[in-house]
């Protein structure tokens, strides 16, 4: 039997490895807009030949490549600097061959050297090179090759002249940029990058309930109402606000107050549970106010530098008009109806979950990928996605490279609290930024080990994390059991370990933490039912909250993830971390004590030769997070702290020189 070559074995390049990417090119990396990028290509080839090798990149969508010729800087490897123009979804690759010219003119030059007696030979190869290249290029170009090749075929020509027209670096240089890429290799399918905007890597989101905003618990609130809250939250310095769903809510199945399933007149349902006769994910619940009482809501907060954030989840209450109209969407069962959805042991009675592998799957996936343009073109740029990690990972990696290709602008946090490579896929298939495992991290090492993984290994080129130390969903048992210096110390060690933080914010302010019992919930959960916050509660950490987001905003080292560098301490309650700028204008030292209750004291490490200072020289560190700023001065690299954290559970040091 005869088998056929699957490849084109004259392109002697190979392409080893092309760096940065995501599992060989198949899944997009990300950077933001305005970082210098380093590609590197390991490019190998049989022989002594040289190779040369050309950076490819465009637009996803466009047919035309620019590129970039990379430095060889040995061992192999091939480098190229690029700092995006632009914002979007790129591809890139790389073009790689074997120089005939290059070579020939290498070995010409050490043969004349040596007066080699075949140089009459060489020159002749030369004039063969010189003809060819000027075939593959036109104009003035073609003119001035083909001129050269002439006067190196004339007999009246002496060897030597032509030898020396051959050795002009001019000539070298006009035949050297029309090469032979003839026989030139491309990796097999380009590569994918995604350039972000800067609200991508650094973000600060307040989750609140526009229904909740009447302040009298009866109520149910609107848009408008919700606007009253604006101001405020700017002031504390957020820079996204984020509502739960905003759509219908369905009546059949509602949940009543604290999850039950029996409710009463006047129970509000949850907002996750979506559709109903009203309308579907395209509708807007009346109660809250119509599609311009939510697009004046947006024009109100971006007059306050705030974006806002929609949540989109798909899934649907048994009103919703998606049951009645599409029912091959669902899995129906011999009884004539849909297992509603479960995360055992949750159970959501209220909703229905879309049947992934339908045979009407193509429909459902353009209809879903329709919800999101239809609010898109509404003005919306920020969407938090409901527990993405239920849906076919396949429709994510299509939808939201659709998406960010088209609207490049857009922004996608994945609330998908899952094993980790699920989460991991779902942030190589497209979403912007993830929640995370912070909430559950609640000793020293385990947050170093936790943040080491995400900031030092390969998951820091797709995996973009955003902590929240709580949400409506989730109360965890260091709030439920802490004290003040647990809220604020989990909103400082949020806050300054991640670029992207969020919070559920009137229930975080006040600080609530009454669990339902046995639960890692609120009770009274907001979910169900309309609230009544004290905005003026006693205790309220509404300030401290201010300060950290006043620093995060006021250092730039403090609005990017990936430069943490970890000290040692000698406390195993004592977390120490160093956050630079990349030019080292700008670095902050952050220790925060994560025993809550004790005063805890010991030696921080600092690695001097990371920050730029020598032995013994003296430097300041000035407490941004005390309000008197108070100063200290160091100049060794082990150094002693003490935190009580009934005054402060948490130092945010600027080092000044």
């Amino acid at each position: 039997m005869k088998f056929k070559i699957p490849f084109a074995g004259r392109h002697r390049v190979v392409i080893d490895r092309l760096l940065p990417s995501v599992d060989g090119g198949q899944f997009p990396f990300k950077r933001v807009l305005g970082d210098q990028i380093r590609f590197e290509a390991h490019l190998i080839a049989d022989g002594h030949d040289k190779i040369r090798a050309h950076f490819c990149y465009r637009r996803r969508g466009q047919k035309s490549w620019t590129e970039l010729p990379m430095r060889d800087e040995g061992n192999d490897v091939f480098a190229v600097d690029w700092t995006p123009e632009d914002i979007g979804v790129y591809e890139y690759d790389v073009a790689a061959w074997c120089d005939g010219f290059d070579n020939w003119h290498a070995g010409f030059v050490k043969k004349a050297a040596n007066q080699d007696p075949q140089i009459g030979v060489e020159v002749q190869i030369g004039a063969d090179l010189l003809k060819a290249a000027a075939k593959r290029c036109k104009g003035d170009a073609s003119k001035e090759l083909r001129s050269w090749v002439n006067h190196l075929e004339k007999d009246s020509v002496s060897l030597s002249e032509k030898s020396g027209l051959l050795h002009d670096t001019y000539v070298y240089d006009r035949v050297h940029a029309q090469p032979d890429r003839s026989l030139e290799t491309r990796v097999d399918k380009p590569a994918l990058l995604i350039v972000e905007r800067e609200l991508a890597v650094f973000s600060s989101w307040y989750e609140y309930f526009p229904r909740s905003c009447s302040d009298d618990g009866e109520t149910h609130g609107t848009f408008k109402d919700a606007e009253k809250r604006l101001p405020e939250i700017a002031k504390m310095g957020f820079n996204i606000v984020y509502f739960p769903p905003i759509h219908p809510i369905g009546e059949k199945n509602r949940k009543g107050r604290n999850n039950a399933l029996e409710t009463v007149d006047g129970d509000v349902g949850s907002p996750w549970a979506i559709g109903s006769a009203e309308g579907g994910h395209k509708a807007i619940h009346s109660e809250l106010g119509s599609v311009e009482d939510f697009q004046h809501f947006m024009e109100s907060a971006a007059k306050q530098g705030l974006e806002v954030a929609m949540d989109i989840a798909f899934q649907c209450a048994p009103d919703h008009p998606y049951v009645k109209e599409h029912p091959q969407w669902f899995k129906w069962r011999p009884d004539g109806t849909v297992q509603y959805a479960e995360n055992p042991p949750k159970k959501y009675q209220d909703i229905l979950p879309f049947d992934f592998e339908t045979e009407d799957w193509e429909a459902l996936w353009f209809e879903l990928k329709s919800v999101f343009e239809y609010w898109i073109d509404k003005g919306v740029r920020i969407f938090r996605v409901d527990n993405p990690h239920t849906k076919a990972m396949e429709f994510w990696r299509w939808c939201l490279l659709e998406l960010k290709t088209q609207y490049p602008d857009t922004i996608y946090l994945a609330e998908a609290f899952t094993r980790p490579k699920r989460k991991y896929r779902l942030a190589k298939a497209g979403f912007t930024q993830g929640y995370t495992y912070f909430t559950w991290r609640n000793h020293a090492a385990e947050m170093r080990s936790y943040l080491e993984e995400l900031t030092q290994s390969e998951v820091k080129d797709f995996f973009w994390p955003n902590f929240w130390p709580n949400t409506p969903d989730i109360l965890h048992e260091d709030l439920q059991k802490g004290t003040r210096a647990t809220f604020i110390g989990r909103y400082a060690l949020a806050a300054t370990l991640s670029s992207n933080i969020g919070i559920y914010g009137p229930a975080y302010e006040v600080m609530d933490h009454e669990p339902f019992p046995g639960k890692e919930e609120y009770n009274n959960n907001e979910k169900y039912q309309l609230k009544v916050w004290d905005w003026e509660a006693p205790g309220n950490i509404r300030s401290e909250i201010s300060r950290i987001n006043r620093i995060r905003n006021q250092n730039r080292a403090l609005q990017r993830t990936n430069n943490l560098i970890f000290a040692d301490t000698d406390n195993e309650h004592l977390l120490a971390y160093i956050k630079q700028d990349f030019d080292r204008s700008n670095q902050i030292l952050v220790v925060v004590n994560m025993d809550w209750r004790w005063t805890q004291m010991g030696h921080v490490t600092l690695p001097l030769n990371v920050l730029g200072l020598a032995e013994n020289q003296p430097f300041r560190i000035r407490d941004l997070f005390d309000p008197r700023e108070t100063v200290y001065e160091w100049k060794k690299a082990r150094n002693f702290v003490k935190l009580d954290p009934s005054r402060s559970p948490a130092h945010i040091f600027r080092i000044e020189r």
